[in-house]
C-alpha cells in the first residue's frame, strides 16, 4: 500500500469539486472562510476549476470535466495534498473519465472527502494500492471555532498522529444553515455504541478488532459492485491474510435499502475476507421500517460471519466524525463508550 508524503508545514493543499461545488450557502462562505483559515495558519492553498461551479447534475460540473479536474489535481505539482469541496450524488458518473494510470504513476498524495467522495478514496485504496483519507470535506474548516475532529484530520495529512479515538457527544440537530454558515457542531447527544462478538453476542461489553481497513459510504459502494472498477476481490487477494476491516456507514438508506446494501456486498464476495466491522451512526438512525431499525437491517447478514462488529460510531454523516485512512493496517479496542484505533503506515 503506497502512502502520500505528509502535508509539510506551509505547504500547499489543493482543492477541487469532483462532487458537489462550493456554489450555495451555506457551503460558499463556510469554504471561503476555510481558504481564509488554511492560510492563516501558513499554508498555501490551490483551487481547481469547479470550486465554486454548479453547472453538473449531483455534481459540480459534467462528468468528463470534474475528471480532468480530479486528474489534474493529482499531476499538479503544486498541491501536497487535495481536499474535497464537498459530496454529492453522481461522483460515480465520474470515475470513467479519471485517468487512474496517469494518477498511478504520479507520486502519491494525500486525497480526503467523505460521502460521494467514496468513489476516489475507496478505488484509491482497491485501484491504486494508495491509502486515502475518508475524512472532512473543505467547507467543515469554515466553522469557528473548529471541532477536535478537524484537528484530527489535519493531524493525519501532516502525518503528526495515525490514532483517533471516539468522542464523547455527538450532534442530532445541527445549527449550522444559510444564515449560520459558520456556525460550529452542536455536539448534545451522550456517545454509546453497540458492541457484538461473534462469542458474547451483544452483550459484549468489549471488543477488539484488527486488519486492513476498507470501507466508505453504502450508498455509494453498492453502486460499484460488479463494475470494470470493482477490484475488490484482488484487494482481499493481497491483504485477506491480515484480514480486512470494513468501515461503513450511510446516508440515504433506510432500515431495509441499507439490508439490501449489505446483502449485496456479502453476495459479491466482498467480504470474504472480512476480519470486522466498524459501523458509523447512519443519517436516519431511529428510523423504522416494517419494525426493522438500522441495528438489525446491519447484524442480518453479518452474524453468519461470526467477527465482531461495532455500530454507531462517529464515522460518516453524523458530526463528529473520525478520520479514517482507506488501506491502513488498523487495530482498534472499543467498549460501551470508549472507541480507539491506530492505524499504521506500511
Amino acid at each position: 500500500m503506497r502512502f502520500p508524503r505528509p502535508l509539510p508545514p506551509k505547504g500547499t493543499i489543493g482543492f477541487l469539486a469532483p462532487s458537489f461545488g462550493c456554489a450555495t450557502e451555506p457551503y460558499k462562505t463556510a469554504f471561503d472562510h476555510a481558504l481564509e483559515t488554511f492560510r492563516g495558519l501558513g499554508y498555501r492553498t490551490v483551487l481547481g476549476p469547479n470550486c465554486y461551479a454548479d453547472c453538473g447534475v449531483g455534481i459540480s460540473n459534467t462528468p468528463e470535466k470534474c475528471g480532468r479536474e480530479l486528474t489534474d489535481s493529482f499531476l499538479d505539482p503544486r498541491s501536497d495534498a487535495l481536499i474535497s469541496c464537498g459530496g454529492g450524488e453522481l461522483m460515480c458518473e465520474v470515475i470513467p473519465y479519471m485517468d487512474f494510470e496517469r494518477i498511478a504513476a504520479a507520486p502519491p498524495k494525500w486525497y480526503m472527502g467523505y460521502s460521494d467522495n467514496t468513489n476516489y478514496v475507496f478505488l484509491s485504496a482497491t485501484l491504486l494500492d494508495t491509502a486515502a483519507v475518508y475524512g472532512p470535506c473543505a467547507a467543515s474548516f469554515g466553522m469557528e471555532p473548529w471541532d477536535e475532529s478537524l484537528d484530527k484530520a489535519m493531524e493525519i495529512l501532516s502525518g503528526e498522529s495515525l490514532t483517533v479515538r471516539g468522542y464523547k457527544k455527538w450532534q442530532q440537530t445541527p445549527l449550522k444553515d444559510e444564515d449560520h454558515p459558520l456556525a460550529p457542531y452542536n455536539l448534545t447527544r451522550r456517545t454509546r455504541y453497540r458492541l457484538h462478538d461473534p462469542k458474547k453476542g451483544d452483550k459484549c461489553r468489549v471488543v477488539r478488532l484488527e486488519g486492513r481497513l476498507l470501507g466508505g459510504c453504502l450508498d455509494c459502494l453498492c453502486n460499484l459492485v460488479g463494475t470494470r472498477f470493482d477490484r475488490v476481490e484482488d484487494f482481499n487477494r493481497r491483504y485477506g491474510d491480515e484480514g480486512v476491516l470494513w468501515f461503513l456507514e450511510s446516508c440515504d438508506l433506510n432500515p431495509l435499502s441499507l439490508r439490501r446494501a449489505i446483502w449485496q456486498l456479502k453476495e459479491a464476495g466482498w467480504f470474504r475476507r472480512a476480519s470486522g466491522f466498524l459501523i458509523g451512526r447512519p443519517l436516519h438512525m431511529g428510523e423504522k421500517v416494517m419494525g426493522l431499525d438500522m441495528y438489525e437491517a446491519a447484524m442480518y447478514h453479518l452474524r453468519d460471519l461470526n467477527v465482531p462488529v461495532v455500530m454507531d460510531l462517529d464515522i460518516g454523516h453524523v458530526p463528529p466524525s473520525m478520520p479514517i485512512v482507506c488501506g491502513a493496517r488498523a487495530k482498534a479496542l472499543c467498549r460501551i463508550s470508549s472507541f480507539e484505533m491506530t492505524m499504521e503506515r506500511d
